[in-house]
């Protein structure tokens, strides 16, 4: 999954903390990305930016039936939450740090953000226990939230849809978003298990594969992203929110039996985890964030995956996340 990230403040040496944090936003704003010179690996592949923005991939690996490393970056054109600790969790190496509010104007007209669809129709990352791919997931959900986010006001709403396989589309996403000067990318992933922890079954008269034993969302972040802070705000509104909506995280990341797949996590809260390697989260130039909305070889939540309760559940759970980081910064604090 969904590498670092920098502070929002501005360069600008200013004589009080008050006149640097409204003048902060401002700054931010007017910045134009610097074209990464990853780009030039954009010759590998076409890309198609629809109306809706389309590009996509990230690698989970290329076994269909494992879980497989995956994601993306993301820059710094996003604006920080509302005043607030984050306790991270002893389980993993980040120290406990408090991120203060930046005083940024967020317009919802003009806020963007970038939903990257994970995997591509080539490298279609995990299949679920009844042999669907999860790429198709990850379009069915993507484009609901895209859906929701639009009729709440948020018309910038990019859609990322990216050809070819996988590598070579990580390369373009990330340059991508980068040039579509988006303040917040989320790539959008469904959950998979090792190759160790699978087990055979038959679905309509074909093998196939599952793990019941495992289960949840899980929402990852890069310290390596430039705007790390950010991100990890952001992740805690995903988490909090999926949370409220009744859902459960996924907690076996942090064990040993997870073997190359186990992640530091920094919110035992809220299911969020640090993949520092990610290249989606550490290489995008804004706050980056993958989510991993449930498991799909596990065969009961599978079906709930599948089902429109469910997106709209996970939709509006990301509505509300993008809302409350937003609107903190509308009218006067």
């Amino acid at each position: 999954m969904k590498r670092e990230q920098k502070s929002l403040l501005g360069k600008q040496g200013l004589l009080s903390s008050e006149r640097k944090f409204a003048r902060s936003g401002a700054a931010i704003w007017r910045r134009r990305p610097v074209i990464v010179a990853a780009m030039a690996a954009l010759v590998l592949l076409p890309i198609e930016v629809s109306d809706a923005g389309r590009l996509s991939d990230v690698v989970k690996g290329s076994s269909k039936h494992g879980r497989s490393p995956k994601h993306i970056t993301l820059a710094k054109h996003a604006v920080s939450p509302k005043s607030r600790t984050v306790k991270l969790a002893a389980l993993g190496p980040a120290a406990p740090f408090s991120l203060k509010s930046v005083a940024t104007m967020c317009d919802r007209s003009k806020f963007r953000v970038v939903l990257d669809v994970g995997h591509t129709a080539v490298s279609e990352g995990a299949t679920s226990a009844r042999n669907v791919a999860e790429f198709v997931f990850n379009l069915r959900l993507a484009r609901r939230i895209e859906e929701k986010l639009k009729s709440e006001g948020f018309p910038e709403t990019r859609l990322l849809l990216t050809e070819g396989k996988a590598r070579p589309s990580l390369v373009k996403r990330v340059a991508a978003a980068n040039d579509l000067h988006a303040n917040l990318f989320l790539s959008i992933h469904h959950d998979s298990v090792p190759n160790s922890l699978l087990e055979n079954w038959e679905f309509e008269g074909k093998k196939s594969h599952f793990s019941d034993r495992f289960s949840g969302y899980s929402v990852y972040v890069s310290r390596g992203n430039p705007d790390f802070k950010t991100s990890l705000a952001f992740a805690e509104l995903v988490g909090k929110e999926m949370k409220a909506q009744g859902l459960q995280y996924a907690q076996q990341y942090t064990q040993a039996i997870m073997g190359r797949y186990r992640h530091p996590l920094l919110n035992k809260e809220t299911g969020v985890y640090s993949y520092d390697e990610l290249v989606v989260l550490r290489s995008t130039r804004m706050p980056a964030v993958l989510l991993e909305a449930g498991s799909i070889i596990n065969r009961d939540e599978e079906l709930k995956m599948g089902s429109p309760e469910r997106r709209d559940i996970v939709g509006s759970a990301v509505v509300a996340a993008v809302k409350d980081f937003c609107e903190p910064f509308l009218g006067p604090t």
